[in-house]
């Protein structure tokens, strides 16, 4: 069996082979380890690992919020074919201690920032057998552990959000996660390209973002905290070139004048996905930071980063997500399950980044995989030529006039407006739209006028019945240190009353 079908030893013990001097991680700006460092250092949290009594195919709940804990943990157990349930140290406690109930996990492996979520919930899972300090997981040896699993193995339990019920696990392969970790072969990048996150690398964003800045020979800057101040004292000391985030990001970044007198012209990509990026945000974007590439995304945790294509050059439609990166595949269907162009309908995606499954849960995997793709609940278009464009959840479209429209079409509208920072549209009653808008620093909002410039460049069925003016809207928290995607189920829960 060829080690190169090992996700640990793909990623970073051939990286330490090509170029083993070069730097691979900067944490927190006060430790840096080159590739070959890097390799040895996760070499002994692995030998540790199985001299715990971890084996191949066992599976290792990870509760782990210090962003080097997440990259060494699970490269190492990678390596030697443990299963990783990542899980989110932001989840209450009792849905953690639900999610690991259900997972199968017979180890735990947690850091000290989370010890007093692990002192609470250890007594209710007798399943646990193995309890891991990462702080004491260290071993002499720095030699190559056995690698324990390959290719179609099972690497590990991402889970979704959760927003209904209980977050589903997500099974992803060694072969997926690979495929997820070509990313960056499909964007310009350099020899000294550096890649900026902060904590969000536990879960999915570990095969989106460590492992493919990693695959890529790329330095990852890790902090654990990627919020709009932080970013804004990381970027210009480490010189970071590529970033991944979520328009939202750039609404709060640029709403405050904070940024102003900071040197961000290191920055050459910007991926950004997750929610729509409107024509306004994009050009406040590019007048900001105009030598970087505004690149749309799209995928979910069961087909991450299906989609990629350049908005800010004119070569993907803004308001689109691109085409289907190299390798992967995507259609839109009817109900009936026909391929459809420029017609609305779902989303279906494919391609060996795909999912294996929901573990243990055969009914929704059943749901969700329709032969070679994926079918998760999204709706949009596909022109003749290839360019998704992503209109939403279904449960999102709002229906006013007989006529369904999308949110984001009236939150475009609304930002457009000089003085509004952001916007969140949702429908509620029978048939009305409310929006919630907040201002840009040091402005002013009057609803009224807001209404009378809509009416002006929204049709009839988009125009919005009630208008708040709000000091913040509410979003995922998703450790980024910036704001998660949009909670408009929660704008409507707030709102409500103005409108009943």
């Amino acid at each position: 069996m060829t080690p190169y079908g090992n996700y640990g030893h793909a990623l970073l013990t051939a990286g330490a082979a090509r170029t083993p001097g070069q730097v691979a991680l900067t944490y927190c700006g006060a430790q840096s380890f080159t590739y070959d460092e890097l390799n040895r250092l996760v070499n002994r949290r692995a030998h540790a690992l199985l001299a715990a009594g971890v084996r191949p195919g066992q599976r290792v709940a990870a509760l782990l919020n210090e962003t080097l804990r997440v990259a060494e943990v699970y490269l190492a157990q990678a390596k030697i074919g443990a299963i990783t349930a990542a899980l989110n140290p932001y989840w209450p406690v009792e849905t953690l201690r639900a999610v690991v109930a259900a997972s199968g996990c017979t180890a735990f492996v947690h850091d000290a920032t989370v010890a007093h979520v692990v002192e609470a919930i250890r007594p209710s899972l007798p399943e646990i057998t193995t309890w891991i300090s990462a702080e004491e997981l260290d071993s002499a040896e720095e030699g190559e552990p056995p690698l324990g699993a390959f290719f179609d193995d099972p690497l590990a339990l991402y889970y979704t959000s959760g927003t209904t019920g209980l977050p589903k696990p997500v099974v992803h392969t060694h072969a997926s996660s690979l495929a997820t970790a070509q990313i960056w072969l499909d964007v310009p990048r350099a020899p000294d390209s550096v890649f900026g996150t902060g904590a969000i690398i536990w879960g999915i964003g570990f095969p989106a973002i460590v492992g493919p800045a990693l695959y890529a020979g790329m330095r990852l800057v890790l902090e654990q905290d990627w919020g709009p101040a932080n970013f804004l004292k990381v970027v210009p000391r480490e010189k970071v070139t590529h970033v991944s985030q979520i328009p939202s990001f750039y609404a709060a970044l640029l709403g405050d004048s904070a940024h102003e007198p900071v040197d961000l012209s290191s920055i050459r990509v910007i991926m950004l996905g997750g929610e729509p990026l409107t024509a306004s945000l994009l050009s406040r974007i590019k007048q900001r930071l105009p030598e970087a590439g505004v690149y749309s995304y799209y995928g979910q945790t069961e087909a991450p980063y299906t989609c990629m294509g350049r908005v800010d050059d004119g070569s993907t439609p803004l308001g689109a997500s691109g085409r289907a990166r190299t390798g992967c595949a995507v259609a839109v269907t009817d109900p009936s399950g026909a391929r459809v162009v420029d017609t609305i309908g779902e989303i279906n995606l494919a391609g060996p980044h795909r999912m294996a499954g929901y573990d243990l849960l055969p009914d929704q995997t059943a749901e969700v995989l329709r032969g070679e793709w994926y079918v998760g609940g999204d709706l949009g278009t596909v022109s003749a030529d290839g360019v998704l464009r992503v209109l939403g959840r279904r449960e999102d479209a709002i229906l006013k006039g007989g006529v369904w429209t999308q949110p984001a079409a009236v939150e475009e509208a609304a930002t457009a407006l000089d003085s509004v920072a952001e916007a969140g549209a949702v429908g509620v009653g029978d048939g009305r739209i409310l929006l919630a808008v907040v201002p840009r620093a040091g402005q002013t909002l009057d609803s009224a006028k807001i209404a009378l410039a809509l009416s002006d460049t929204l049709p009839p069925h988009q125009q919005p019945d009630v208008i708040v003016v709000a000091e913040s809207l509410p979003h995922f928290e998703d450790a980024s240190g910036g704001p998660g995607k949009l909670l408009r189920r929660e704008i409507r829960e707030m709102y409500q009353h103005l409108v009943d």
